[in-house]
C-alpha cells in the first residue's frame, strides 16, 4: 500500500517572487585534460587516515540574520503514512556491486584517504555506465564488467590524496561528486568539491573551487577538460568560503551548478548559489561567462540546496522563455516539519551562449504534504569487527575503546535530485515518519509538480505526492530517475530492525503513486565504519550523503545506492554501491 495525496492541477501557490535583482558574473579556469583509466591498486592498507572535510551540521541555521521565525508546522504533525509491502526485485531487474570502500581506498596506489560518506555519482549513455564516489571513479560496460577505475584527484589533475612516507605529502580536500551524461550532444560531465590543503600539514586553506570535467568525446574513457569555478567568494560573510554539495543540471543551452556557501573555518551560511554557464562553450572549449546569483532570499529563510533539474533522453527541454531550467527545494528553515516545497526557473538561458548574458530568476512556493527532520537509524545487529579491534589492547589504530552497534545517519530533509519529465518536476526528499506502532523512522517523501506560465510569471500545481515508509524499518537518502514517458524509479538504503542497510527502489508513475519496496541487493551485515565510533569523533555512522537514479535511452531507470555487501574490506569501512537497471513499463 502507498500513501498519497493526489490533487491534479490544483495550484497551490501561497507566493511568488519575480527575479532576484542583478546577478554578478565570473568565469572558468582551464586546469588541463583528464581521463579514466585503470591504475594501480594497493595490495593493502598500511596506515588508517582518515579524512573529513569542514564540519556542517543537518540542522545549520537557515534563517534571514536577525529574525527567528516560528516553526511551520506543530511537532505533533509527523506524516503517519501507511508502510509499503517489502520483497525481492521483481523480474526486469539486473545489477551488480558497484564501487566499495575498499576499491576507493587502494586505488591511485593506496595514495588515498578512508572516507565517509560515499556520496553517490551516476551517468548512463552509449552503453556505458559511470559511477563515482568521494575519491575514486569508474566505467562499467551494462553487464557490470569494470573498464576503468581512476582516484578522483588523479582524474582532476590534482596532487595525490595523501602520499604516505617518513614526511607524508597532503593533496587537496575532495568530497560531493556528481555525474551527468548529455544524450542530446553525447557529453559526459562530472563534478566535485575542491579546497586547497597545506601539503605539508594537510590543513584547510581559504581557497576552493567546484571542478567541472567535460568530456571531448562520446566516451567516457577518453580524453575530458578540466575547468575550476572559484567559490571562495572572499567578498562574502565569513568568507573564504567552500561550496558544499554541488548540485547540477542542465537544459538545452546551459549547465547549472548550485552549492551551499559556508566559511572553509568557523560558522555561518550564506545561503544557496547558483550558477549557469552556455553549455555549447563547456563542451567546444569555448570562452564562457558564468553567471552567479548569490544567496536568494526564500519566504521566510535563505534559500538552500536548490537542485537544478535534467531532462531524461528523449525528453523535452523546456523551451518557453527564451530557454528555461527549473529548479526545486525545501523550505524546513527550522529543521523541524514544514509543508512547502519551491520551484524556481531560471529564463532566457539561450542567452547564456552570448558574450553578455541576460537571465532571470524567480521562484514560486507550492503548499505539500508535510514533511520533516529525519532521525537517526537503527540497524540489524550482526558482526563489527571494527568496534572489535577497538577493544583489543595494542590494536594497530591505537585506541582502545567499548564500542556499540552504531546508528546510521538519517539525512536531513533537503530536496534531492529532480528529473523534468513528461511536462512535470519530480523529486524526493528524506522525511520523518511515524509508523502505526513504535518509534518513528526515517521514509521517503516524493512530489511531482506541474510548472506553468502566466505573462511570464511562474505558477505551479501540485499533480501528485506520497509517502514511501517501511514499517518499523527506514528508507533513507532516495532519489528519482524518470524517463521520457514519466515512468520513474525512487532509489533509497533500506535499513533497520529487521535489515541490514541494503539497496532498494520502489516504482513511480504520475497516476499510481509509488508501488511498493523491492530490494535490489540485501546488505551482508551492519554498518560497521569509522565515522560511527566514538574513539574517531563519532557517534553516528556517515550514510549517503545521497543516492543516484537515471534514465537510459532505451527508458529504463538505472540506479546506484550505498549498501553493505559482503567480501573483502577495509579495516575503517565496510560501505559498497550497488548499481541496478529497473525495465519500466
Amino acid at each position: 500500500m502507498r500513501s498519497q495525496t493526489l490533487g491534479i492541477l490544483a495550484i497551490l501557490t501561497a507566493s511568488c517572487t519575480a527575479g532576484f535583482g542583478a546577478a554578478k558574473t565570473t568565469h572558468l579556469t582551464f586546469r588541463g585534460t583528464g581521463s579514466i583509466h585503470s591504475t594501480k591498486a594497493s595490495g593493502a592498507e598500511t596506515s588508517f587516515e582518515t579524512r573529513q572535510g569542514p564540519s556542517v551540521d543537518a540542522a545549520f541555521n537557515k534563517q534571514i540574520a536577525g529574525t527567528v521565525s516560528p516553526a511551520r508546522v506543530p511537532a505533533d504533525h509527523v506524516p503517519k503514512p501507511a508502510t509499503a509491502s517489502i520483497g525481492a526485485a521483481g523480474s526486469g531487474f539486473s545489477g551488480f556491486q558497484g564501487i566499495s570502500h575498499l576499491d576507493q581506498r587502494l586505488a591511485a596506489n593506496g595514495n588515498q584517504f578512508s572516507t565517509e560518506p560515499p556520496d553517490q555519482a551516476l551517468a548512463i549513455g552509449n552503453g556505458l555506465v559511470l559511477e563515482s564516489v568521494n575519491l575514486a571513479i569508474a566505467v562499467y560496460n551494462t553487464a557490470g564488467t569494470q573498464l576503468g577505475i581512476t582516484s578522483l584527484n588523479e582524474f582532476f589533475g590534482l596532487p595525490d590524496a595523501i602520499v604516505r612516507g617518513t614526511t607524508p605529502v597532503y593533496g587537496p580536500f575532495l568530497s560531493d561528486p556528481r555525474a551527468y551524461f548529455d544524450a542530446p550532444t553525447n557529453r559526459w560531465f562530472v563534478t566535485i568539491l575542491e579546497i586547497d590543503t597545506n601539503p605539508v600539514t594537510g590543513d584547510l586553506l581559504g581557497h576552493s573551487s567546484v571542478m567541472i570535467a567535460v568530456s571531448q568525446t562520446p566516451s567516457p574513457l577518453g580524453a575530458f577538460n578540466i575547468y575550476a569555478l572559484d567559490t571562495t567568494n572572499v567578498s562574502h560573510p565569513g568568507c573564504p568560503c567552500f561550496g558544499d554539495q554541488p548540485l547540477i543540471g542542465a537544459d538545452k543551452y546551459g549547465f547549472y551548478v548550485t552549492t551551499n556557501e559556508f566559511p572553509i573555518t568557523g560558522d555561518g551560511f550564506n545561503g544557496a548559489q547558483i550558477y549557469a554557464v552556455s553549455k555549447t562553450a563547456l563542451e567546444n572549449s569555448l570562452p564562457a561567462v558564468v553567471v552567479a546569483f548569490e544567496g536568494p532570499a526564500l519566504a521566510e529563510g535563505i534559500s538552500y540546496s536548490v537542485q537544478p533539474a535534467t531532462t531524461p533522453p528523449g525528453g523535452s527541454f523546456e523551451g518557453l522563455n527564451g530557454g528555461t531550467e527549473y529548479f526545486m527545494s525545501a523550505l524546513d528553515f527550522n529543521s523541524t516539519l514544514d509543508n512547502r516545497i519551491a520551484v524556481w526557473a531560471l529564463t532566457n538561458t539561450q542567452s547564456l551562449n552570448s558574450t553578455t548574458p541576460s537571465v532571470q530568476l524567480q521562484n514560486v512556493i507550492v503548499s505539500s504534504q508535510v514533511y520533516g527532520l529525519p532521525p537517526a537509524m537503527q540497524q540489524k545487529p550482526g558482526p563489527t569487527p571494527l568496534a572489535d579491534l577497538l577493544k583489543v589492547k595494542g590494536n594497530p589504530l591505537g585506541v582502545v575503546t567499548n564500542e556499540h552497534l552504531e546508528l546510521i545517519d538519517g539525512d536531513d530533509d533537503r530536496m534531492q535530485q529532480v528529473v523534468f519529465a513528461a511536462g512535470s518536476l519530480w523529486t524526493s526528499l528524506g522525511t520523518v515518519v511515524k509508523p502505526p506502532n513504535g518509534p518513528v523512522r526515517v521514509g521517503a517523501a516524493w512530489f511531482i509538480v506541474t510548472p506553468s506560465w502566466s505573462g511570464g510569471t511562474l505558477g505551479a500545481a501540485m499533480t501528485n505526492q506520497g509517502y514511501v515508509a517501511a514499517n518499523q524499518n527506514n528508507l533513507a537518502y532516495p532519489a528519482i530517475g524518470v524517463n521520457s514517458l514519466g515512468k520513474g524509479v525512487m532509489t533509497f538504503t533500506l535499513a533497520g530492525p529487521d535489515y541490514f542497510p541494503s539497496a532498494a527502489f520502489a516504482t513511480l508513475d504520475k497516476v499510481n503513486g509509488a508501488g511498493s519496496i523491492q530490494i535490489a541487493a540485501p546488505g551482508a551485515g551492519p554498518d560497521d565504519g569509522f565515522t560511527g565510533y566514538g574513539a574517531f569523533g563519532g557517534r553516528v555512522g556517515r550514510w549517503g550523503d545521497y543516492a543516484a537514479a537515471v534514465a537510459d535511452s532505451d527508458g529504463s531507470i538505472w540506479l546506484a545506492v550505498e549498501y553493505i555487501p559482503g567480501g573483502p574490506r577495509t579495516v575503517l569501512a565496510n560501505w559498497g554501491t550497488f548499481v541496478g537497471r529497473v525495465m519500466v513499463h
